[in-house]
C-alpha cells in the first residue's frame, strides 16, 4: 500500500514541557494533517512531558527513552524511523511564522530536483518579529541551522548518521559536508519563517555557558580535522584559538580559557574516531564549497 504521509515533522525534548505545549499548539494545524505524521522523542524527560502528551495529543506517535540518551541519538532514531517523503527537524522551542509552510516546501523540492535539504529563514527571539517581510531570495548555501530544517529523505539515506559522539553541536555542519561530497545541494528558502524562541544574548549568562562553549570549539575543531585539505588545518585552528583568547579570555573570561583547554584535551582524545569518519575535501572541493553563500542562521528584521 503506498505511504499516505508526506511529511513527517520530528521533535526532541527534554524537560521543557512548557515550550514544548507552546510549539505543539501552533503547528496544530499542521500534524492534524492526513498528510503528515508528527513523532516525538522524549529523552527521559521527568517533568510529565509523556503522561500528558499520551493525554491531549493521541495524534502523535510518541518514542521515549527512559534514560536520556542526547540530542544528536535522537535526531538520528527520528530520521531513521520516519518513512515520509519529507521530514521537518524542529525544535521543541521553534514554530512557522509562514502560512502554508508545507506546500511552500513541497513546491521548492519539486523544482529543484538537485536539493537535497532546505534551511529556513529563522527569527531568534521571544516575541514575534514586528514584520515577517524579508527581501532575502531563495539561494544555495553552505548548510543549515538545527533548530528548523526541512530534509528530503532520499537525501538523507544517501550520508552517514549524525556523528553521536559530537554530543551536542556540529553534527549539521558534518552532514553538509557529506552532501556536499554526495553532490546535494542545500537551499535557503526565506518564504518559510520560523521562529526560534531563544535569547541569544543571555546564554552566556546560563550556567552551562561553558559545556556549551567547550562542546561548539571542539566540534568544530572535529570538524576542521575530518573534513578540511590537511594544508589549511593549522591555519583554521590557530586562528579559532586565537579569536577566544582576543575576545573573551584576555578581556577577564576565564570560563572560555577553561572550555578552550578542554576541548583542546577532547580533540586529542578523539582523534582515533576522527581518523575513522574522515572524508577529506581536496582543494578543488575545498575552494568549491567556500564559494557557496554562508550558512543563514540568524534573520533580523
Amino acid at each position: 500500500m503506498e505511504n499516505s504521509i508526506k511529511f513527517s515533522i520530528l521533535i526532541t525534548t527534554k524537560n521543557r514541557l512548557k515550550d514544548l505545549i507552546f510549539t505543539l499548539k501552533k503547528i496544530e494545524y499542521l500534524i492534524n494533517r492526513d498528510d503528515v505524521e508528527c513523532i516525538i522523542c522524549d529523552d527521559g524527560s521527568t517533568d510529565g512531558t509523556f503522561k500528558y502528551l499520551c493525554e491531549n495529543f493521541s495524534q502523535i506517535r510518541l518514542l521515549q527513552n527512559q534514560k536520556s540518551r542526547g540530542y544528536i541519538f535522537n535526531r538520528n532514531k527520528l530520521l531513521n524511523l520516519t518513512t515520509a517523503e519529507f521530514a521537518i527537524s524542529l525544535d521543541d522551542d521553534a514554530h512557522f511564522l509562514s502560512d502554508n509552510p508545507l506546500e511552500l516546501i513541497e513546491n521548492y523540492f519539486n523544482k529543484y530536483i538537485s536539493c537535497g535539504l532546505i534551511a529556513f529563514r529563522i527569527f531568534w527571539g521571544l516575541n514575534n518579529p514586528k514584520s515577517y517581510f524579508s527581501a532575502d531570495k531563495p539561494q544555495r548555501v553552505q548548510g543549515f541551522v538545527g533548530c528548523a530544517h526541512v530534509w528530503r529523505m532520499s537525501a538523507w539515506r544517501k550520508i552517514p548518521n549524525y556523528p553521536e559522539w559530537f554530543v551536542f553541536y556540529g553534527e549539521e555542519e558534518f552532514a553538509a559536508y557529506q552532501l556536499f561530497k554526495k553532490n546535494i545541494e542545500i537551499h535557503y528558502l526565506p518564504t518559510v519563517l520560523v521562529q526560534h524562541r531563544v535569547e541569544v544574548k543571555s546564554r552566556k549568562q546560563n550556567a552551562d555557558y561553558t559545556v556549551r562553549l567547550r562542546r561548539s570549539l571542539r566540534s568544530g575543531w572535529y570538524l576542521y580535522f575530518m573534513f578540511l585539505p590537511i594544508s589549511k588545518i593549522p591555519r583554521k585552528i590557530a586562528y579559532s584559538i586565537w579569536i577566544q583568547l582576543t575576545l573573551k579570555v584576555f578581556k577577564g573570561d576565564f570560563n572560555a580559557l577553561k572550555a578552550v583547554t578542554f576541548a583542546l584535551l577532547d580533540l586529542i582524545s578523539a582523534i582515533p574516531k576522527i581518523i575513522k569518519y574522515s572524508n577529506r575535501l581536496t582543494i578543488s572541493e575545498f575552494e568549491e564549497f567556500n564559494q557557496l553563500q554562508n550558512t543563514k542562521i540568524y534573520w533580523k528584521e
